[in-house]
Order: C-alpha cells, then structure tokens, then sequence
C-alpha cells in the first residue's frame, strides 16, 4: 500500500518514512529524555520491533539517550536506577508483563513510559493505575497510533501475510480468524492516517450477488467490513488526537485481490522486482562479495538496497534492461570525466568489469563512496542477466503476457513444457496459477490435469493452481459497484 506523503497535512512535509521516523524519534524516545534518568530501556515487543526498524536504525535510538534495547517477552536483568520506556501492543498479555516488571517491592525499573501502538481497551487503564506501586512509578502512558511497517518513501504495510488465507478461505478455522484479521488490519492502516495527520474519505468495492438466490459470502464483504472497519477508528481519532482534521483531506480507496488475481504471480520487470525475486535478498539486505583488505581475496558485506542510495533510487522502478543501460551510462560518464578511471580501464583492456570496478576502489579513494554504489549495481545487474538466461526467463515472461491477453492457450503451454523441461518448478506453477485464473473452467477439465502431469507438479503445487481456479471463479459469480463512507 503506498499513500501520497509529499501532499501530507501534518506539518513539515517529508517522506513516508521520513514522518514515520519522527514520530518514533521525537515523538516518543525524546519526549522523555528531560525526564527521570539520562539513559534508559527501551523494551519492545515482536510487531514494535519491526516496526521500529522498518524506519530507525540503532544509531538513531541510541541519540535519543536510550542505551539498551531489550524483548519484552525474555528474561530481563533488574535495572533500578534507570527509567523504560515501553513500546508494545495494547494487549492483555504485554499489559500483564508490564505490571509484573514494575509492580511490588523491586521493580525492574525505576519509572516507565507506556507508549501504546494502537489504541488501548479503555478497561485496561484502570487497571494499570489501581496498583499503587505501578501507578507511583508510571512516568506516562500515551497512545501512538503507529502500528505498521514503512517499506520505503511512499509505501507501508500492516504485516499479514496470512490474510489472503484468513479472509477468503471457506474452513471453520479461516473464518475464526476472518473478523481479527479485519479488525487488526483496518486498525493498522487507520494509524497509518494518524501518523500522516489526515481524514480520509473512505471508498470501497462492494459485491452484489446477480440475483437474490445467491447469497452474498463474507469473501465478497471484504472490503466493505475493511472500509466500516477503517472508519470507525478515524471517527474516534477526530475526537481522541489533538488538532486532527474534523473534515476529510485525502482519498482512501480499498479493493481486495479479485480486482486483479493475476499480478502477483506474473513476473514483475522493475530493477526492484527482479532483485527481490532472483536474488534470495532478505528484506532489502544484499550480500555483496568485495576484496578483503590485503586484496588476496574476497569477503562478504551486506548492503541495504534503500533511498539513502541514490542509484538504488532512480533505478528501482524502471525495468531491468533500461536499469542495465543507465548503470553502463553512468560508467562511462564517470569514465569520460575522470583521466584516472581512462587509465585504469585503458590498463584492464576495455570494458570494466565488476572486478575491475573494485579495484578502482582501491586505485581512487577520493571517488570511493561512488565507485562502490556504482560497482554494486554493476554486480547486481550482472546476477539478474545471468539468471535471467539461465532460467529461460524472457521466454517464461513472455508466455505469461500470452496467456494474460488471449494470445496463448494449453496448446502454447503443453508445447512449452515440453521443450523446456528445465525450467524451474516455481515458474511452471507461475504459468499453471495463470493459465487457471484465466481459464478457471478448463484447469478442472482432464486438460488441467494433463497439464499439471505434464509439468510434473507435486500434490501440494496441484492445489495451489486449484485455489487459485476457485478464487477466480468465484469472482465470476458477482458484479461490484462502488461505496463511501464520508460526512
């Protein structure tokens, strides 16, 4: 999900991550800093985890005075001259290890500062301030309403991996889950708006079944229960956060997967897509191999692929063979103007390879921060084309855009599994997904069958391709119309 940050009513503009940090920074660490002791604790559970390092780094922390990072839920050593400050999930279980750290004769802490990630049950404050020996040493307890994941300037997540199971499965288990899943996610991207000083005006796709005969499935009330959801918690923000907007500023507009099944199993071109795709990156960690410092070898270095790069910057969203000319012009242009790079590559015999790159490091240590941004997309570049021709890729990418628009069927299929039987499983279950949400009522015939035999599917990938029919399918069976919620 990305959201619109440079048009942002919260005072000072900047980016989505930007803001986010801030908060977190300012808002919360710093806000106690003249309070109680110099250096303090800062405890978080697993989600504030996340969504503190989704924006911070640990050098960032540490400026505002906190010395310690610790996990809430792991044993921790007693420390009765210095002040916490908490950061967790308003839930019962967080709230009851909280009393148990700082209840009683020796509390872990000397005061403690609650900042909440979203909004607490109103039941659970009175319980936090009846216990004398907690409420004596509470420095503060307020409510953030910061509880999701800034992936990069524009853009954010609520952490549900799960959800597609959660909201649209049709077993007892999945829908125990249905309503939770709503509520934590609309909660979620509603702080999302807190943190942007901003109110919404919420739409929303809605299904309506074709005829009164059939019944209208909690899967077709997604993004209506979503969007309800969503509002209800923005209209308790007009009245609960100081100076929010009492009118709407922005557009919030909320669809599920049926728009669109198809998208995240085709294969993306961005520079972005294709790294995260090919190269086993954790997160946006990649791990660069670079000259050790004696030159006798190589060692491993991780990088961050993030907006403090610039390169990373201008070429994240551009397909991967435009990224490959802009990284050879930028070669050449920082060649063309520097008589020492003209040299050292007149030396390698033409064209500079990653190595060679490497070693202008080393020859040029004025242009070193250049050269390495330089030298490490060079090297990305290098991995995405080799694996691109190694796994036949243009050619996968190619049947997915023919089948998507008609242009290919199971004939184009069978004849390409078949002479192409070294492709990779996960593409040929790409090319299976698609082939089902295009043609759902043929992927259940005895072709479908043949097809996945012939690609050599285990049982499990088989039911993926048939989850995929029914999800589609089931689009099939309802129009939509669209809905807002507004004042």
């Amino acid at each position: 999900m990305s959201t619109d940050s440079d048009t942002s009513s919260r005072g000072g503009g900047g980016s989505f991550r930007e803001i986010t940090r801030d908060r977190l920074l300012n808002e919360m660490l710093r806000s106690t800093r003249n309070k109680g002791s110099t250096w303090k604790v800062l405890i978080m559970d697993k989600l504030t985890v996340k969504i503190m390092s989704s924006s911070c780094k640990m050098g960032d922390i540490t400026e505002q005075g906190v010395s310690l990072v610790e996990d809430l839920y792991k044993r921790r050593q007693p420390l009765p001259s210095m002040d916490a400050i908490y950061f967790m999930q308003p839930i019962k279980e967080n709230i009851q290890i909280f009393m148990s750290d700082m209840s009683g004769k020796r509390p872990l802490y000397k005061k403690a500062y609650i900042f909440f990630s979203s909004p607490i049950q109103k039941e659970w404050v009175p319980q936090i301030k009846k216990d004398s020996s907690v409420s004596t040493r509470l420095g503060g307890l307020s409510e953030m309403n910061l509880e999701y994941f800034a992936v990069d300037s524009q853009g954010f997540v609520t952490d549900h991996d799960k959800a597609l199971e959660e909201l649209f499965t049709e077993n007892e288990e999945g829908s125990m889950n249905y309503n939770s899943c709503i509520n934590t996610m609309a909660t979620r991207i509603a702080t999302v708006f807190a943190s942007m000083r901003e109110f919404p005006r919420v739409h929303y796709r809605v299904a309506r079944t074709i005829d009164a005969s059939t019944l209208t499935t909690l899967q077709d009330l997604v993004p209506t229960k979503l969007a309800a959801s969503v509002w209800n918690c923005m209209a308790r923000y007009k009245s609960t956060i100081p100076e929010f907007p009492q009118t709407e500023t922005c557009e919030l507009l909320i669809v599920d997967r049926s728009i669109d099944q198809i998208a995240p199993i085709m294969h993306e071109w961005t520079y972005d897509a294709m790294c995260h795709d090919l190269l086993g990156m954790d997160g946006n960690k990649y791990v660069q191999e670079v000259p050790n410092k004696t030159g006798s070898g190589t060692e491993k270095k991780e990088v961050l692929l993030e907006d403090h790069d610039p390169i990373w910057l201008e070429l994240r969203d551009v397909h991967v063979a435009d990224a490959n000319l802009r990284l050879h012009e930028k070669m050449s242009n920082f060649i063309s103007k520097n008589k020492a790079a003209q040299l050292h590559q007149a030396r390698a015999g033409g064209e500079l390879s990653t190595k060679e790159l490497q070693k202008m490091v080393r020859a040029l240590p004025q242009y070193t921060d250049q050269i390495d941004k330089l030298s490490l997309h060079v090297e990305i570049a290098e991995k995405l084309f080799g694996i691109i021709k190694q796994q036949h890729l243009k050619d996968v990418g190619q049947l997915e855009q023919d089948l998507v628009f008609g242009n290919a069927g199971s004939k184009e299929l069978i004849d390409f599994f078949r002479t192409h039987q070294d492709i990779s499983r996960e593409n040929k279950l790409r090319l299976l997904m698609i082939y089902a949400a295009i043609n759902p009522e043929k992927i259940q015939s005895e072709k479908g069958t043949k097809l996945m035999q012939l690609a050599g599917l285990s049982a499990d990938d088989m039911i993926a391709v048939n989850n995929m029919r029914c999800l589609c399918a089931h689009e099939t069976k309802v129009f939509k119309r669209w809905f807002s919620f507004e004042i």
